[in-house]
């Protein structure tokens, strides 16, 4: 199971993990506004500092925190050897989603396309051996190899990237999975080993589910950040259904065909809540509270949507800070218990029987 792709929203994208992000996810779309010279600060300081692996894990845990700061507070609940791995998941969709997306780049299309693939190049040469003086890339690499993680999902993630370059909206709710199957479901199966998940092959698809029910809930909290860059995730069959078009979003008024369009979509993100929520008890028990924190967050996202009359095209719906360390705080005794468990073991000595 997985948050991605996520931020305040991914390395998720509707707004990337998410994530969320980061992908709240993905790294899913649809992160608090920033833009890559934020994230680049964090690597660039790397400079003059170590470039060890801890270092590098320690700069994927920073961009974590300052840009996925819902997910980032699930992920406290998790043991501290699996946080650094989610942290590095994290900072590898975030440093890509930010190449894409960056308003203040002054890359045109054919640059940030050539940097994103830059990118993907040297994380994948350091897979294949080559050296990697990169400040974030050995803390991913070091958790593809650790987890055996499947290097198409990778593959997959990079691939959608690229597609927000050259496409700006999706005629169909199939057209976007297509797309949000490399986005954000992927990072949901990225996730489930490190979450250790008992059975991998049926934990996938609730994994993915939670990618998707990430991802959906970024687009449709970021709606309007997605229109500024030329965006628009909702399916162009959903806003015909309901009457609604491109202006209709840009001019920032919720009408009653806007409002039906968005309660449509809400539904929908909440289905894929549902079809994930059973993969939770897949995981090992000191990987629940996090992920049934990361859900309740994400999806109390589609309520406040709800309590603010649909108003996404003005203002960015957030779920209070009191509710988020509410929600965190009711799993935090369960995480503890969990994880003071799984240290009670004994190590028998060479030929005697383990109890």
């Amino acid at each position: 199971m997985s948050t991605a792709g996520t931020s305040d929203g991914r390395p998720a994208r509707g707004g990337r993990p998410t994530t969320g992000g980061a992908s709240d996810g993905r790294p899913a779309r649809g992160g608090a506004p920033t833009t890559a010279a934020a994230v680049l600060r964090v690597v660039a300081s790397a400079a003059a500092e170590p470039r060890t692996l801890t270092a590098a894990y320690e700069r994927c845990r920073q961009l974590h925190r300052r840009h996925g700061s819902t997910y980032y507070l699930a992920t406290l609940l998790l043991p501290a050897w699996k946080r650094r791995h989610v942290h590095a998941l994290y900072g590898f969709t975030r440093y890509a989603d930010e190449i894409v997306d960056d308003l203040d780049s002054t890359l045109g299309r054919a640059g940030r396309a050539a940097a994103l693939r830059g990118w993907g190049d040297r994380f994948f040469a350091g897979l294949r051996g080559a050296p990697c003086d990169d400040p974030v890339l050995p803390a991913v690499l070091h958790t593809v190899r650790a987890f055996d993680l499947d290097v198409a999902d990778f593959e997959k993630f990079l691939d959608s990237m690229a597609m927000d370059l050259v496409r700006s909206e999706y005629a169909t709710y199939d057209d976007l999975l297509g797309y949000m199957e490399g986005s954000a479901a992927v990072v949901g199966t990225m996730m489930s080993p490190i979450l250790e998940a008992s059975d991998q092959a049926r934990a996938r698809e609730h994994a993915r589910q939670l990618g998707l029910a990430f991802q959906l809930t970024n687009f449709i909290r970021d709606v309007a950040e997605d229109l500024d860059r030329g965006r628009v995730y909702l399916p162009t069959a959903d806003l015909e259904r309901f009457g609604v078009g491109r202006a209709d979003l840009a001019a920032g008024v919720v009408t009653p065909a806007v409002q039906d369009l968005l309660a449509f979509e809400v539904e929908r993100a909440r289905a894929h809540y549902r079809a994930a929520e059973p993969g939770i008890e897949l995981l090992a028990p000191s990987s629940r509270p996090c992920i049934r924190t990361a859900l309740a967050l994400y999806g109390g996202i589609l309520t406040e949507v709800e309590r603010a009359g649909y108003q996404v095209l003005r203002d960015r719906v957030r779920v209070p800070r009191r509710r988020r360390l509410a929600v965190a705080g009711r799993n935090w005794a369960a995480a503890r218990r969990a994880v003071l468990a799984e240290r009670r073991v004994h190590v028998a000595s060479p030929g005697v029987p383990m109890r």
